[in-house]
C-alpha cells in the first residue's frame, strides 16, 4: 500500500498483546516510519518488544511521552484504552493529525462482510460462536475472528474477500472512536447493556452512546440484532435508534423478528414474520447458564441472516470450545469444583454465575473500582452465595454493601490481602459439595495485569491444592 510508505507514524500504546502490535509490524511492512511511544518502560514491555526483534522502526520512545514524538506525524494509532482527552491525542487533532486505532486501519482496507458485536457482557462468547456456527454452516467463503477478542486481522488483509465473513468483537472504547468514521456493519449484535467503564466514559449516557455506534450508521438493507429485554429497560430500545432491520432474542418467543428458544427450538424469524424456521437446539453442556443461552440465541441469530444453514447449528454447536476463563469448572478435587469465571468484570456476569450456582458457591469478588454500583451485586451474594472473600479496591465498599444489605441471609465474609490469601480463605471456608468460584465482579487491575493473567492464577492454585486428610 503505498499510501503509506515513508508516512511518519506514530503508535501510542504497544500493549501485552493485539493491536498495538500488529499495527506496528502493518505499517512498517508497508514502509511507514514507525515510531512507538508507551507509559511502561522497556523492561515491561520486553515480552511485546521481542515480537518486533525483526520490524524496521524509526524511534521506541518508552517510559513516557516526549514532547517532540508527534513532531512531523501525519497518522497517530491510539490504544483503544487511551481517553479521548489524553494530552497527546488533543495535541494530535489540533495539529490535523489523522487520528485513528489498529481496528479502523483494519477496517479501512479489509473487503469482507462485517458482523461486530458488543455488549456489556458476552460479546467474546458470542462472537467466537458466530464465527464457529458461521464455519460449520455451509456459508460461502471463510469467516474470520478478530477485534478485541485478541486477535488482529491486519497481517491478513490480502487474504480476506468480498465473500468472506469478518466477526469483530468491538469493546466501546474502539466503537467510540469508530462512530466518527461512521462504521457501519452489515450485521450489529448487542448482547446486553449495563453500567460498565465509567471511569473512562464518565456517564452512563456516553457510555451507552459509544455502544450506540456499533448501529449508528446502518441503513434498511442492514440487520441490528439486541436484546429483547431493552424494551423493559430504563433506556428502552427505542433510545437505540436501530436504523437496520432490527431482530431481537429471548429466551421466550415474543412474536419479533429475531432468535427465540420455544420447548427445545430455536425460532429464526425475519422480513417482519415472513420468513421463519425452526431447529432443535438447545444451549450445550460447556456452555452454562441462561446468559449463555441468550449468547447463542443472538449468535444463531447472526449466522442466519449472514446465509447460515440453521441445519447444522445443533451439530456444531457441539464441537465449540469455550474461550477460557469464562465459567469453566478447572479442577474437582477433595469433593469440590473449582469454576474459573474471571472474566466476569461486570457485577452482572457475576450475578449470572451467582445465580447458576444458587446456594452451592463460595464466591472470590472484587477488584479494581470502575464506578459501577455494587449493589446489586451485594444484594445477590446474600441470596445466592455459601460464603464470600473480598479483594482489591472494592473490597470495602461490597462489605459494607454486604453489612447493610437488606437480604436476610446468614453469610460467611473475609476480606483477603492478595490473591493466594483469597483462595486459601475460600476453599477453608467451603465444604464436600460446594463449588469454589472466581466471578469477581470486577476488574483485574491493581493485583493483575488483566482478567486473563487473574484466571491463570486462580487455575494454578486450583490445581496444586490438596485436601487435607
Amino acid at each position: 500500500m503505498l499510501i503509506y510508505r515513508n508516512l511518519p507514524v506514530t503508535v501510542m500504546g504497544l500493549g501485552s498483546f493485539g493491536g498495538g502490535l500488529a499495527a506496528a509490524r502493518f505499517l512498517a511492512a508497508q514502509g511507514a516510519l514507525v515510531t512507538i511511544t508507551d507509559q511502561k518502560k522497556e523492561h515491561e514491555l520486553a515480552d511485546s518488544l521481542a515480537q518486533l526483534d525483526h520490524v524496521p522502526l524509526h524511534r521506541l520512545a518508552l517510559g513516557g511521552h516526549p514532547d517532540d514524538v508527534l513532531t512531523n506525524c501525519r497518522l497517530l494509532v491510539v490504544n483503544p484504552a487511551v481517553p479521548p482527552e489524553h494530552p497527546l491525542v488533543v495535541q494530535a487533532r489540533q495539529a490535523g493529525i489523522d487520528v485513528t486505532t489498529e481496528i479502523e486501519l483494519f477496517l479501512r482496507h479489509q473487503r469482507g462482510k462485517v458482523i461486530a458485536v458488543t455488549g456489556s457482557n458476552g460479546k467474546s462468547t458470542t462472537t467466537a460462536l458466530i464465527q464457529h456456527l458461521l464455519k460449520h454452516s455451509g456459508s460461502p467463503g471463510t469467516a474470520w475472528l478478530g477485534g478485541n477478542i485478541g486477535i488482529s486481522l491486519l497481517d491478513q488483509l490480502d487474504n480476506i474477500t468480498p465473500d468472506d465473513h469478518v466477526v469483530l468483537e468491538l469493546s466501546s472504547f474502539q466503537l467510540h472512536l469508530l462512530r466518527s468514521r461512521r462504521f457501519r456493519p452489515d450485521i450489529a449484535v448487542l448482547t446486553n447493556f449495563s453500567p460498565n467503564h465509567l471511569d473512562w466514559h464518565g456517564t452512563l449516557e456516553a457510555y451507552r452512546m459509544a455502544k450506540q455506534g456499533i448501529f449508528a450508521a446502518q441503513s434498511s438493507s442492514d440487520c441490528s440484532i439486541l436484546p429483547a429485554e431493552l424494551e423493559h429497560s430504563p433506556q428502552g430500545s427505542a433510545a437505540w435508534r436501530i436504523r437496520g432491520r432490527k431482530h431481537c432474542f429471548a429466551l421466550e418467543d415474543t412474536g419479533q423478528d429475531g432468535a427465540f428458544f420455544d420447548a427445545g427450538s430455536l425460532i429464526l424469524r425475519t422480513h417482519h414474520g415472513t420468513q421463519e424456521d425452526s431447529v432443535r437446539l438447545s444451549a450445550p453442556r460447556q456452555l452454562p447458564g441462561q446468559h449463555n443461552q441468550l449468547n447463542l440465541a443472538a449468535a444463531c441469530c447472526a449466522t442466519w441472516l449472514a446465509g447460515g444453514n440453521p441445519l447444522t447449528f445443533a451439530d456444531s454447536i457441539r464441537s465449540f470450545q469455550p474461550l477460557p476463563h469464562r465459567l469453566q469448572c478447572v479442577a474437582d478435587r477433595g469433593g469440590r469444583q473449582f469454576w474459573n469465571d474471571s472474566i466476569a468484570t461486570t457485577p452482572e456476569s457475576a450475578i449470572a454465575a451467582l445465580k447458576h450456582f444458587s446456594g452451592r458457591a463460595v464466591l472470590l469478588a472484587g477488584g479494581y473500582d470502575k464506578g459501577q454500583d455494587l449493589q446489586e451485586f451485594a444484594d445477590e451474594i446474600r441470596r445466592s452465595a455459601r460464603g464470600v472473600v473480598l479483594m482489591g479496591q472494592t473490597a470495602e465498599m461490597l462489605q459494607q454493601l454486604l453489612n447493610s444489605s437488606s437480604q436476610g441471609r446468614a453469610l460467611a465474609i473475609e476480606k483477603a490481602v492478595d490473591f493466594q490469601d483469597a483462595f486459601a480463605r475460600a476453599v477453608a471456608m467451603s465444604h464436600p459439595g460446594d463449588i469454589v468460584l472466581l466471578s469477581p465482579g470486577c476488574a483485574s487491575y491493581g493485583w493483575f495485569r488483566d482478567y486473563r493473567q487473574r484466571g491463570e492464577q486462580f487455575e494454578t492454585l486450583a490445581g496444586e491444592w490438596k485436601p487435607t486428610q
